[in-house]
């Protein structure tokens, strides 16, 4: 299943906000179509003599969505590990708009927005302090970082909520504050590692909606792993990680019809020889 045709490629570039809305703003031009969002390339990783990713090979278009689709354990916050630059990539290359991320890791990282499945807001600080943290950390001004928390607060429903300590906030609304922080420095390629795990139906399918809408609206480029087959559109570029592997990629037609499936939750099934996983990700 490996090698199948992605969708297609489109220029991506940054964006910026009015009115709650998302747009276009080419920093001193629109990104070559032949560039693409991210490109990971016979990348492998072990802890001790333990095997976590086998030369795992991908390429992401532009101002596309694509879901990382795999139960626990199948390596997807390992591999969000290496393209964030937590962990040295040993094993293969990995590049960001075609910004190796070892030897040019400062270009490629601005470009890289992260949601990690750990919650990491500090909540002794309110939401306004955790955003002008990491606004400082990028090297905005206190007037630019003022203007982007404002309107990435209103861009995610969360204004109301600037001064509250983060301790206040429920799962939902943290979340929704951590997306708001990795979109500040108006990054082309956000990484979500489990976004949604622990909220409620409602709280999940709002953040799921609003990323899709970003990349509707602006162009950038989304990688959002989970375990959950209801995460995952008709429409949707997917990739399949199993024990390490890329047992599959390729959009959620191709993979339904190449494994003779009736629907993805099936298809990943065949190609995990596993369960599907339900809504909790517990085997039906």
């Amino acid at each position: 299943m490996r090698g199948l045709a992605g969708p297609a490629m489109r220029g991506g570039m940054p964006w910026e906000e009015g009115a709650g809305q998302l747009h276009h703003v080419p920093p001193g031009g629109e990104v070559p179509a032949s560039v693409a969002a991210l490109e990971v390339a016979a990348v492998s990783h072990f802890y001790g003599r333990s095997q976590a990713l086998d030369s795992v090979s991908f390429t992401l278009a532009p101002a596309t969505f694509t879901v990382l689709l795999g139960l626990n354990g199948a390596g997807k916050t390992t591999l969000f590990s290496l393209i964030s630059h937590l962990y040295d990539t040993r094993a293969g290359s990995i590049r960001v708009f075609g910004h190796d991320i070892a030897r040019a890791s400062s270009e490629a990282l601005r470009r890289l927005g992260i949601v990690f499945q750990a919650r990491t807001l500090d909540l002794d600080l309110s939401v306004r302090q955790n955003l002008v943290y990491h606004a400082s950390l990028h090297g905005m001004s206190s007037r630019e970082a003022r203007e982007r928390i404002a309107a990435m607060l209103e861009a995610v429903g969360m204004s109301d909520r600037l001064n509250d300590k983060a301790r206040s906030l429920s799962g939902g609304q943290m979340r929704r504050i951590e997306i708001a922080r990795a979109l500040l420095h108006r990054p082309q390629l956000i990484l979500l590692d489990e976004a949604t795990v622990g909220l409620d139906v409602k709280s999940r399918a709002d953040i799921l909606a609003n990323i899709r809408n970003m990349v509707a609206r602006s162009g950038i480029s989304v990688l959002w792993a989970t375990h959950l087959i209801d995460e995952v559109s008709e429409g949707d570029h997917v990739l399949v990680l199993h024990k390490g592997r890329l047992v599959a990629d390729g959009m959620v037609s191709e993979l339904v019809r190449e494994t003779g499936a009736g629907a993805i939750g099936e298809a990943f099934a065949r190609l995990t020889g596993l369960d599907a996983p339900s809504e909790t990700g517990a085997r039906p």
